[in-house]
């Protein structure tokens, strides 16, 4: 016995512990990323898309994030209470997807620091709060490409949340795309001053086909309009997401959000430490905007036509809001984007009209 114990002491002193050795490093906790939805979670649409950004974070990071959602929170003061009990949680980062969340997100920041928000679609920055939108008009002008072609009234339909420049973009742009198939193309907008209502969403859609509108194109978060033009058997454009499910005979293309590269890059970011106060707006060249999903009525020439423009606008080569030879002008005449020129991001950021060819006011 004692003959062992000393081959093991002359073995230790054979090789001896450092004193400088480290002691394994303990592995990270996950960083905690929470998403906070401003509509039910549906199978569809624009709370949806974020959600698959959600588990898009969860696959490319796997035990390295743990992420966790509150649907169904309205803008304004229920917001701000979710998302300070969110960082009260302990969450390290927040993504709140909502044009009014921008406001209940920067004074939940001033009062956590430490914690990281992503404001999508809100355009302040803080030190811990950054921005990030797409250029959702890139898809909708090349959306009306599409209804341009297979309409055969020459009238759309348009179902619109609320009048913010994002939404007069897409409104604007859709007509510019439709009426550069088809000059005398019409777009006829009715506002709901809400975000998310099927019933009125519903109603909204019925109405304009009521008024001759051959294919509905919307900006609100249901389906709504979708299972409408269905059911009337006419044409409509899917918004955020792939609607087929909902409306097979309807669906001629579909404009989807692709948010999930985004949101893996800023969660990794705080893995790494180098996250920053960024302010995004992507479009088709950096993926977060695409058309597709195209409906099977939709003849083989007109789909060619439409991915050719995309590519198009990924090389830079096609702007919607450009003027060739002739000037584009408002609803009400007035020239906006003078003849071979284009808007800057600010002027587009700053779009508070409707163009030539939408009947409706911006309000």
């Amino acid at each position: 016995m004692y003959k062992n114990l000393a081959a093991v002491f002359a073995a230790a002193c054979l090789f001896p512990l450092s004193p400088h050795a480290a002691p394994a490093e303990a592995p990270k906790p996950p960083v905690k990323a929470a998403f906070v939805y401003v509509t039910p979670l549906t199978d569809a649409g624009w709370v949806h898309q974020h959600d698959e950004a959600r588990k898009a974070v969860e696959a490319a990071l796997g035990p390295r994030v743990q992420t966790r959602y509150v649907e169904d929170v309205a803008e304004g003061a229920d917001a701000e209470r979710v998302i300070r009990e969110l960082a009260r949680e302990g969450n390290q980062i927040i993504f709140t997807p909502s044009f009014g969340y921008m406001e209940p997100t920067l004074k939940v920041a001033r009062d956590f620091p430490d914690v990281k928000f992503e404001s999508i679609t809100g355009y302040k920055t803080a030190p811990n709060v950054a921005t990030a939108n797409a250029r959702y008009y890139e898809g909708r002008y090349l959306s009306g490409v599409v209804a341009g072609r297979m309409s055969h009234s020459g009238v759309a339909g348009y179902v619109a949340g609320f009048p913010i420049p994002e939404v007069l973009q897409g409104i604007d742009a859709f007509t510019l795309g439709m009426r550069s198939v088809r000059a005398d193309a019409v777009v006829k907008v009715i506002w709901l001053q809400a975000w998310f209502d099927p019933p009125r969403e519903r109603d909204a859609a019925m109405t304009l086909m009521n008024q001759g509108a051959d294919v509905l194109a919307f900006h609100t978060g249901s389906t709504a309009v979708m299972a409408a033009a269905q059911e009337r058997g006419r044409m409509a454009v899917a918004y955020h997401s792939d609607m087929r499910r909902v409306a097979p005979q309807a669906q001629i293309v579909a404009v989807t959000h692709q948010w999930g590269d985004y949101d893996t890059r800023r969660v990794q970011a705080v893995l790494d430490g180098t996250w920053t106060p960024t302010q995004v707006w992507g479009g088709v060249r950096e993926g977060m905007i695409r058309i597709g999903d195209f409906g099977s009525q939709v003849p083989a020439r007109v789909r060619e036509e439409a991915l050719a423009l995309q590519q198009e606008m990924a090389a830079g080569r096609l702007q919607p809001f450009r003027a060739a030879a002739h000037p584009v002008r408002d609803n009400q005449g007035h020239v906006v984007i003078a003849p071979g020129t284009a808007l800057s991001d600010a002027q587009i950021l700053a779009i508070d009209w409707l163009v030539e060819g939408v009947q409706g006011a911006p309000r």
